[in-house]
């Protein structure tokens, strides 16, 4: 089927508001060249499961492709419409599969030499795109937060040599009840802007008691899901044929509701929560690397005004068959490695949240758990500079929030 055969009768096995969505913008739909409608029915066919920002912005996308004339239309597709395909692709279901489609177009335009030409042709439609449409103005400045550091009592080498030339390095910090504090402002800020998926607090650990306007991720909190995927991974790579990339394509297609799991009434979460296993490399067995993707993830798609990640110590390496078989509950921990894998993250995370809009107001506070040792980076605070003055956890948000 080409997209312009498209009926509102294509999209009966997508959900609800996917499939209302692609029924409204159908004949921007169809207009589409075939080498580039899978991409964006990838998107839209998982609505219902997106984060407030990213339904916002296919919607934005659409709207823009419904009002451009055909001459226009031709002329930010012209890099799709010179793309060939194989016969096998022209009549893959790709109104149902998109993501496999995407996946499958990759390897046939990498055999075919075009994907050169393809980027080019995405990445001209991305600038066009960002021109024409742009998300509203945030009322709020944007915060991020990183604690590392949890269990490490002494530790002699210098931290946040990445980001200290971005901020101000601070040595006197009032660390007493220090995560609470910084928790408490994080309610405050979510009761005066209370917007769904705005605040999160992402945890390495065992989350400390936080307002429910919060919302949170944690390793621990999210042990049964973890556990059900590690089982299910070890049964298919036990399978005949099984190699990374098949498994890959099994862990894609996973749903909630066939790991027999539940975390959370919230639909949208939920399905965040799974993917933060099935599409990160290292989450489901190390605590720290789940830190770092989920901030990323978080960042990526929820764009939040409020983002704390805290840091807790993970198990020492092992074998990959020795991790992937569980057992962590009995694991040794290492807090001085988990401390190192910490600053790192801040380090990431920050230039995550750089990415995001109007990067040029945000704060940032990467903060050494139960220390007095901080950094921290907004507009009014000076570079590279070094402040040896008593500050407790609210003074310190202030700064970086105004």
């Amino acid at each position: 089927m080409l997209p312009s055969d498209l009926k509102a009768e294509s999209f009966a096995g997508y959900p609800p508001e996917a499939r209302a969505i692609a029924i409204g913008h159908i004949q921007a739909l169809r207009r589409l060249p075939m080498a580039f409608v899978p991409s964006l029915l990838r998107e839209v066919i998982e609505f219902d499961y997106k984060f407030p920002v990213e339904r916002s912005t296919i919607e934005r996308e659409l709207s823009t492709l419904d009002a451009l004339s055909d001459a226009e239309l031709h002329e930010w597709f012209e890099g799709f419409i010179s793309i060939s395909l194989s016969t096998g692709l022209e009549s893959f279901d790709w109104v149902n599969s998109p993501a496999q489609f995407v996946e499958q177009q990759a390897s046939h335009l990498w055999s075919t030499h075009q994907l050169d030409a393809f980027r080019k042709a995405a990445t001209d439609y991305g600038d066009r795109l960002n021109r024409e449409s742009k998300p509203e103005p945030i009322r709020l400045r944007r915060i991020g937060i990183a604690v590392l550091g949890q269990g490490v009592p002494i530790y002699d080498a210098p931290l946040f040599r990445n980001l200290r030339k971005h901020g101000t390095y601070l040595t006197n910090v009032s660390h007493q009840d220090g995560l609470k504090s910084l928790l408490n402002v994080i309610e405050t800020r979510a009761q005066g802007h209370s917007q769904p998926f705005a605040h999160w607090y992402v945890d390495g650990g065992t989350p400390e008691v936080h307002s429910d306007l919060i919302t949170s991720v944690s390793y621990d909190a999210l042990a049964p899901v973890r556990n059900a995927l590690l089982k299910r991974m070890q049964a298919e790579i036990g399978r005949p044929g099984m190699g990374p990339e098949e498994l890959r394509t099994v862990l894609a297609r996973l749903s909630p509701s066939d790991l027999k799991v539940e975390t959370t009434s919230d639909p949208v979460l939920s399905r965040f929560e799974l993917k933060l296993f099935t599409e990160g490399s290292g989450t489901q067995i190390y605590s720290s690397t789940f830190a770092q993707w989920t901030s990323r993830e978080v960042l990526r798609r929820a764009q939040p005004l409020t983002l704390l990640v805290r840091y807790a110590p993970r198990q020492r390496q092992r074998p990959m068959n020795e991790l992937l078989g569980g057992g962590q509950a009995q694991a040794e921990l290492d807090p001085v490695g988990s401390l190192v894998d910490g600053e790192m993250g801040a380090y990431y995370q920050w230039i995550d949240q750089q990415r995001l809009p109007e990067s040029e107001r945000s704060g940032f506070i990467a903060w050494f758990e139960n220390h007095g040792e901080a950094v921290a980076i907004g507009p009014s605070m000076p570079r590279g500079a070094v402040s040896n003055t008593a500050v407790d956890m609210e003074k310190l948000f202030s700064m970086v929030s105004t």
